[in-house]
C-alpha cells in the first residue's frame, strides 16, 4: 500500500498530463505462485486451491512496464513478500472495517 502511495503521489507532482504511469514492481510471478505466498502466510495449506479449466479468453500473463514511472525516480520499498505480509495483516487486523462494508460477518 505505502508503494503505491508514494507512486501516486510522485506522479501527482512530477508527471506529465495525459500520461498513463503503470505501478509495478517489475517482478513478474505467476498467479499460482502468488496464491502459495499468500496461503503460507495464511498458514493454510495448498490443498485450498482449485484449479478450473480455462475461460475463453483468458490471460496467459498479466505484466506491466513501469519505465515510466521508474524514470520520476520510483522505485518499490518494499518486495513482494513483506508488501503481501503488511496487507494481510492490515485486512487481519481490521476485519471489521471490510467486513461491515461488505456486508460480511462470516470468519474467515
Amino acid at each position: 500500500m505505502e508503494d503505491n502511495c508514494r507512486a501516486i503521489h510522485l506522479i501527482f507532482q512530477k508527471g506529465e498530463d495525459g500520461q498513463v504511469y503503470n505501478i509495478s514492481s517489475g517482478v513478474e510471478l505467476t498467479n499460482l505462485r502468488i496464491v502459495q505466498v499468500v496461503l503460507r502466510l495464511l498458514d493454510k495449506g495448498e490443498d485450498l486451491i482449485e484449479f478450473v479449466a480455462d475461460r475463453p479468453g483468458h490471460d496467459r500473463r498479466y505484466s506491466l512496464s513501469s519505465e515510466k514511472l521508474h524514470s520520476l525516480g520510483w522505485r518499490p520499498l518494499h518486495n513482494l513478500q513483506d508488501g503481501l505480509e503488511k496487507t494481510i495483516r492490515w485486512y487481519l487486523d481490521n476485519r471489521h472495517w471490510w467486513e461491515k462494508r461488505l456486508g460480511y460477518e462470516k470468519s474467515l
